[in-house]
């Protein structure tokens, strides 16, 4: 099977679990729930929970909550996608090619969306525990997800990102914002199929460092492909970071694209401990190097 077919057959899997997890559209309060299915059923590449599934088959992870753990993953990705577009913190006008949620559904549905799709991504982690998946691995999988959420990971990044503004002068805290906002709910997403594959010490610190390195250079992408790309082809607003310190701005487009490219080596010689197995993660981060959208 080629990464291509193998990322397809994930997201599938994923999009089946999200539109059996999230409650029905005409279920009461049903603006709210169209506003959760809105964003998180939306059109998209879904690298985070594919990233999970695939380090979930590597170590032989049963399937059914490997899905519900990818499902979780995508649930706090969109959630941040909401709060990120509200006026308070970038004010962006399109996600996924369509209106941001707060300019379809209103401010306070957005916002209620986004903790309610939090809320779920727990709740789903929380029906883990089965023969195939004792609780102390599904308590851990809460932990280590809730840790890349918190005060020390995404929001950390949000708030160090806000207070910045456009004074963002210097790499180390540029990389500060984006490995927490972006790097380590990967490096979650990549733990999670770890886990639950009863990966051993050696072999999970090696797809987290690999989850590290690919997420900056992932995020590093997503900088130029704001600064060279179009509407059409990102489904999202472009030139959105003009003002701001970016990757591309700080290093330069080529200095950027040089960054993004040693960050995918570093995330490729971090599979070394894997052997063969680690192959399907290297055929991912080459995708992401060669990302146009």
């Amino acid at each position: 099977m080629t990464l291509e077919e193998r990322m397809a057959r994930h997201r599938q899997s994923v999009d089946r679990a999200l539109d059996r997890i999230l409650p029905a559209a005409d279920q009461q309060p049903s603006r709210l729930h169209q506003s959760m299915r809105y964003t998180v059923l939306a059109e998209g590449k879904r690298v985070r929970p594919v990233l999970t599934l695939i380090c979930g088959e590597m170590f032989a992870a049963p399937s059914a909550p490997l899905v519900s753990a990818g499902a979780a993953v995508e649930m706090v990705h969109a959630s941040s996608l909401i709060l990120d577009d509200l006026p308070c913190m970038d004010d962006a006008a399109l996600r996924r090619g369509r209106p941001s949620n707060h300019l379809a559904f209103g401010e306070s549905t957005a916002l209620l969306a986004a903790l309610g799709l939090l809320n779920l991504a727990f709740a789903t982690l929380a029906s883990l525990p089965s023969p195939a998946v004792p609780s102390e691995r599904a308590g851990e999988a809460a932990t280590v997800l809730a840790g890349a959420i918190g005060s020390s990971g995404l929001i950390a990044g949000q708030v160090v990102d806000l207070e910045a503004g456009e004074s963002v002068t210097d790499l180390k805290t540029l990389e500060f914002i984006h490995s927490h906002k972006t790097g380590r709910l990967f490096i979650a997403a990549a733990e999670l199929g770890a886990i639950l594959g009863r990966a051993r010490p050696r072999e999970r610190q090696a797809v987290a460092r690999f989850a590290k390195n690919l997420g900056l250079a992932f995020q590093i992408t997503d900088d130029l492909l704001d600064a060279t790309g179009d509407v059409a082809t990102l489904g999202k607003d472009v030139r959105q970071d003009k003002g701001r310190t970016t990757f591309a701005t700080l290093c330069g487009v080529e200095g950027a694209r040089s960054l993004s490219h040693e960050l995918i080596d570093h995330a490729v010689s971090a599979l070394e401990p894997l052997g063969r197995r680690g192959a399907p993660l290297q055929d991912l981060a080459e995708t992401i190097r060669d990302r146009h959208a």
